[in-house]
């Protein structure tokens, strides 16, 4: 079995769902299951008519109800050209239709939309393309049958670490392979999964890849094919460095960490199911799709100046303790992580100095107050007893990394990386090396981000195949 998940802007219009359809059509004999992301635009706008309702902005939340509706109806009478089969289509849809005016009437009533309310909110978008796909895919002769994933994908009810249960959904799966077996391509909701009660959750924003590789790992697929509108995985940014590339494959671990720093490949969380059980991920383009992308596998060539890719993470902030009285004193470290842990603020970079005197963290810019604040509260002891010297930060900040596995041993890597930011004038901020050696990660200004990912670019070569 093949899996395919085919991204919002794969199935955005009418011409893109023609261009999908046709590419499921093509693949029928690898027996696919195809799973489906809302079009283009509507989970935000979903989530933007939610937030209208909380506000008690009638007006705007209808306006982004009737677009949202426009928007289906309009590719159901382009789709399909028979009048009788767009009713059917239209008459599949009208319970969720008439569900969502339910949901949106209630939060306007509570002006409150909870984190259950908001997930429902979310869902309707998968829920509203999927049939309208499936049905489709009939008319250019490929039996289909659409299937809401909260039936599938069972999870935890637990808003602070969601969990998949797995092994019950593994059980479920089965059905999917039923309908493959029979000759049926059962087209997926992606996003979306539920409790054991059967309450709608999400797997979080733009996490129907998770769903592909859930499902994927759960049937055993062949390769599980993420559908886009890029070529593949590519060097660094196409928009920073024009010279960039799409790389013919990646492991799994380059992949987690490139995504990790920025780059538009998978999230981490995606690809541990693929890991699991040793499934391929290709990366393809709906719009070229004769382009063979990129593979994500267990193993990778090695390039041969070790780095693969130069990514950037922008609109960070360093926060910095610093004090003399810090020095050999255990838990500093441990009290920063529990302040920021408490006040929900994520860590993408950590670094302490040898002597212990100085600890920086880089945050996304709008936790950088609130993790100052925390951190002088946690600390007003020392900082009063001059054990502390100061809690400060340094907003605009980004993150470069340099991700390929071929680094692990290789002397000289960050010498060049260095030596040519220096020679152009850009500082370096901070500087992190994991013990993996598959990535060297370092801060500077802003400003200066496109510049170095371009000069890093040149320096390793990453242009020439």
């Amino acid at each position: 079995m093949l899996v395919m998940k085919f991204g919002g802007t794969s199935v955005g219009a009418v011409e893109q769902i023609h261009s999908a359809a046709k590419i499921v059509e093509s693949a029928r004999n690898s027996r696919p299951i195809v799973i489906l992301s809302a079009m283009a635009g509507v989970t935000d706008a979903l989530l933007n008519a939610g937030e209208a309702a909380v506000q008690g902005r009638t007006r705007d939340r209808d306006d982004k109800l009737w677009e949202i509706r426009s928007k289906h109806d309009r590719a159901i009478n382009d789709l399909f050209k028979e009048r009788r089969v767009a009713a059917e289509v239209q008459e599949v849809l009208r319970p969720i239709w008439e569900e969502m005016q339910k949901v949106f009437t209630g939060v306007s009533l509570l002006r409150e939309m909870s984190t259950r309310s908001r997930d429902l909110i979310g869902s309707f978008g998968e829920r509203l393309i999927v049939p309208i796909f499936a049905r489709y895919l009939k008319t250019v002769g490929v039996e289909a049958e659409a299937v809401d994933a909260r039936d599938l994908i069972i999870t935890s009810d637990d808003a602070d670490f969601m969990l998949v249960d797995f092994d019950e959904t593994r059980k479920r799966c089965t059905r999917l392979q039923k309908m493959s077996k029979a000759g049926t391509v059962p087209v997926v909701t992606g996003f979306i999964c539920s409790t054991p009660d059967g309450v709608t959750m999400t797997l979080g924003r733009g996490s129907s890849d998770y769903s592909a590789t859930i499902i994927g790992s759960s049937v055993k697929a062949v390769e599980i094919q993420i559908w886009t509108d890029v070529d593949g995985v590519m060097t660094a940014d196409p928009r920073i460095v024009p010279s960039a590339r799409v790389l013919e494959r990646v492991s799994y671990r380059e992949a987690a960490e490139m995504s990790y720093f920025g780059a538009k490949v998978l999230h981490p969380k995606t690809i541990i199911p693929a890991v699991d059980e040793n499934i391929p991920i290709r990366i393809k383009n709906t719009f070229n799709p004769g382009f063979p992308g990129t593979l994500i596998s267990s193993d990778t060539p090695v390039h041969q100046y070790s780095v693969k890719t130069v990514t950037s993470i922008t609109g960070l902030t360093l926060v910095s303790v610093e004090g003399r009285g810090m020095i050999g004193v255990p838990g500093v470290a441990g009290r920063v992580f529990t302040t920021t842990a408490d006040g929900r603020v994520s860590v993408l970079m950590f670094s302490q100095g040898s002597s212990e005197q100085h600890i920086s963290l880089v945050v996304g810019r709008q936790d950088g107050e609130p993790a100052v604040k925390a951190l002088r509260r946690e600390f007003q002891h020392e900082i009063e007893k001059r054990r502390v010297d100061r809690v400060s930060s340094v907003p605009e900040v980004a993150i470069i990394a340099l991700v390929g596995e071929g680094m692990k041993g290789v002397p000289g890597v960050a010498a060049r990386a260095f030596n040519v930011l220096g020679e152009s004038g850009v500082n370096i901020m901070m500087i992190a090396q994991g013990s993996s050696e598959l990535n060297l990660s370092f801060v500077v200004k802003q400003k200066d981000a496109p510049r170095a990912v371009q000069l890093l670019h040149d320096a390793f070569e990453l242009g020439r195949a």
